[in-house]
């Protein structure tokens, strides 16, 4: 079946919500008072890293209704894309925060978590 050609206003209102959530939580780590006890989780970061950018591709996908750009002749997932760029610089960004630091374990969960997030969206919006 062919993807959908509208938007749903579902999916706009989740991912509206969802981005708010996700700046939230990083407006919380780049000021130290992310709660203590996700401390006594293990492998919280990198769970946390895969779990919130893998949400994000996925609804960011679904909201531009899996929309592709062309690249030297490869058809890239345009939200992918973006946030995916969005991520390795901000993850470097961290390296100049006081309460962050750069991490290639954590830039690859999230890079994962990402093109989990856009295969699930595929998936679906090829249903």
């Amino acid at each position: 079946m062919k993807a959908q050609n509208s938007l749903s206003f579902g999916w706009l209102l989740a991912a509206s919500i969802y981005g708010a959530t996700l700046v939230s939580i990083g407006f919380l780590a780049y000021t130290n008072t992310l709660p203590g006890y996700l401390g006594h989780i293990p492998y919280h970061d990198l769970l946390g890293h895969f779990i919130l950018y893998g949400t994000a591709s996925y609804l960011g996908d679904r909201v531009l209704l899996g929309r592709k750009l062309t690249i030297i002749g490869y058809r890239i997932p345009l939200f992918a894309l973006i946030f995916g760029i969005l991520t390795v610089v901000e993850e470097y960004l961290q390296s100049f925060s006081p309460y962050r630091t750069f991490s290639l374990l954590d830039m690859t969960a999230s890079v994962l978590g990402i093109l989990v997030g856009y295969w699930f969206s595929k998936r679906e919006l090829h249903r």
